[in-house]
């Protein structure tokens, strides 16, 4: 438990983005599924949108510092050839 004042808020404000981070690689998560889905049931135009919102949500978790860009840039690319092979 902390004894200083300032320490407490840093301890709410830490929470505060654990959470928030946590839900943000969860959306992400769910984002790939469904590109993943997509492709399992041979629905190019659906793969190809949601490889698209796939994408727009891992380069937002680069650009906030989430994710490193080597895993967004492997995640990116297994993606792609996944849905070239509809």
């Amino acid at each position: 438990m902390a004894n200083i004042k300032q320490q407490e808020k840093r301890n709410r404000s830490n929470l505060k983005k654990r959470l928030q981070t946590a839900a943000f690689k969860s959306s992400v998560k769910t984002a790939i599924k469904r590109v993943e889905t997509a492709v399992h049931n041979n629905d190019l135009e659906e793969a190809k949108s949601a490889l698209s919102f796939a994408f727009k949500k891992l380069d937002k978790g680069l650009a906030k510092g989430i994710y490193h860009k080597n895993f967004v840039s492997r995640k990116k690319s297994r993606l792609s050839k996944l849905v070239n092979q509809v």
